[in-house]
């Protein structure tokens, strides 16, 4: 008779498939186990509900946890923080804070560093920030105190959050707690600084940073020269680099993204100088890094604004050549392309292949395409485009709005304008003073006063101003009628209060 495999045999079996990510695989192999009467432990049954989590089912992981208690085994903190991340991967996300609670409370297993950060972290990529700053007050009161990398976890979910004020008070109240941050702590609080331009803040905390004898790495660098390049500040970005590079810092793709980027959209030179990106472009792989979506879609977008649509393309050819899956962000990119070069049949097509793809359109992506077939003269065809919006889950911006009303006025469809704009009122998107400022430029155009009075009137009944291309455009019509008294009071009214 043959003799049974043993147990340890099984189980290195069953980790060497889930290491190969077979889930699928390791479970009937779990089974056949059962099956054959081969007994099983506590880690066997761990990987079990690993495999099931990771599957989605972590129904099926809860069913193997009773199965555990049954068998007369204690489940561990392991198994439970396994369970744990399987109810976040199954978006569970209430279940899972009154899981942690349970162990808590009824003292089942003590919990770890890991299944506290487990939950601290899974919590606020869950968005569910203040639950998770409520977790981790209650856990300071504890004996399961938590150690840096929670307290991480919930300065990075703050600052994602746009709550940096709550991130830096947090920052405050892990020191007093001889809880000692690393630069992981301060990089997500020094981004959101700098995103708010909150300088003397962040150079405060770059500063403690100094004297706290924490190293600065490659992020908290790219971090610094992405702000200075979207401000302008050459110096600044200069001064950076030099620092890297001596203390043997490597930029990496995230550093060249925040140059490349700065460049194009002229902050760093003033300039875009788009041969200076390209150098920075063909520089990456000869330092041994790699492209990614981000540096691709800012160099096609960079290449397209320089009026450079077939070197753009070219690039995303050896994109998709290269497998660098681009993202929604580079199809609304080059769908803009196509739009400014007046390619608009190709960019209706190019809409259905994105959606032929499996990339869904979102409303960046028909905004920009309503533009371009308003600017082509094709109103029709974008009206259709808008009222089709509601039926694929999209609603329409002010900004749709103000662009298809504006190109009926300047197509002459000046009624057809007034009842889109009652339309746009009733969908509850009130026009604001872009909407008014297009439309009565559009008329004017035309030469079209009296068409252009009653949205004149409506404008100040508003509380909207003129912008400076409408007040130069009734200016002119002064000029051309001095004795139109209706007309001057009309312009004192719009005349922006800031200038008064």
């Amino acid at each position: 008779m043959r003799p049974q495999p043993s147990i340890p045999l099984y189980t290195k079996l069953l980790s060497t498939i889930v290491k190969m990510k077979n889930h699928s695989v390791a479970l009937p192999v779990f089974d056949e186990m059962r099956r054959m009467g081969i007994p099983v432990n506590e880690y066997t049954f761990t990987i079990a509900i690993n495999c099931y989590c990771l599957l989605n089912r972590v129904d099926f992981g809860l069913s193997i946890l009773g199965i555990i208690f049954k068998s007369g085994y204690e489940p561990d903190v392991t198994t439970f923080a396994t369970l744990i991340k399987g109810h976040f991967l199954d978006d569970k996300v209430a279940e899972t804070e009154k899981l942690f609670k349970k162990l808590l409370i009824f003292k089942i297993c003590e919990p770890d560093d890991v299944m506290i950060l487990t939950v601290i972290n899974g919590l606020c990529k869950a968005g569910q920030i203040i639950p998770a700053f409520e977790l981790l007050h209650t856990l300071e009161k504890t004996r399961w105190k938590p150690n840096v990398y929670a307290y991480n976890a919930l300065i990075d979910g703050l600052c994602k959050s746009g709550m940096v004020d709550d991130a830096l008070q947090l920052l405050s109240r892990m020191t007093a707690m001889s809880v000692t941050p690393n630069v992981v702590t301060y990089n997500p609080i020094i981004q959101g600084l700098c995103d708010d331009g909150r300088w003397e803040d962040a150079e405060h905390l770059l500063d403690e940073m100094t004297n706290h004898n924490i190293s600065k790495d490659v992020f908290t660098f790219s971090v610094l020269i992405d702000a200075y390049c979207k401000e302008g500040r050459v110096k600044d970005t200069e001064d950076i680099l030099e620092v890297m590079m001596q203390q043997n810092i490597c930029p990496d793709i995230i550093t060249y993204s925040a140059l490349i980027e700065g460049i194009l959209m002229d902050g760093y030179c003033k300039k875009g100088n788009i041969e200076e990106a390209w150098r920075l472009f063909l520089e990456v792989p000869r330092k041994g890094l790699k492209h990614d979506t981000v540096t691709y879609s800012t160099m096609i977008r960079g290449l397209f604004n320089k009026g450079k649509f077939a070197d753009g393309w070219k690039l995303f050819n050896d994109m998709e050549a290269r497998q660098v899956h681009p993202n929604l962000y580079t199809y609304n990119i080059l769908l803009d392309g196509l739009c400014k070069n007046r390619e608009i049949a190709r960019a209706l097509t190019f809409l259905h292949s994105m959606e032929q793809k499996g990339i869904i359109p979102d409303i960046i992506t028909y905004a920009t395409l309503i533009d371009g077939l308003c600017k082509n003269g094709k109103h029709e065809v974008a009206k259709d485009l808008l009222n089709a919006l509601p039926s694929k889950g999209l609603q329409p911006n002010v900004q749709i709005y103000t662009t298809v009303v504006g190109s009926l006025c300047q197509e002459g469809f000046v009624e057809e304008a007034k009842l889109l704009l009652v339309k746009m009122e009733e969908s509850g998107c009130a026009p604001n003073s872009c909407s008014y400022n297009v439309i009565i430029q559009s008329l004017l155009r035309r030469n079209e006063l009296s068409e252009a009075m009653p949205f004149l009137e409506e404008m100040c009944e508003r509380g909207f101003s003129a912008d400076t291309t409408t007040m130069s455009f009734l200016i002119d019509e002064l000029q051309g009628d001095r004795e139109n008294v209706m007309l001057f009071e009309m312009v004192k009214k719009l005349v922006p209060k800031d200038t008064m």
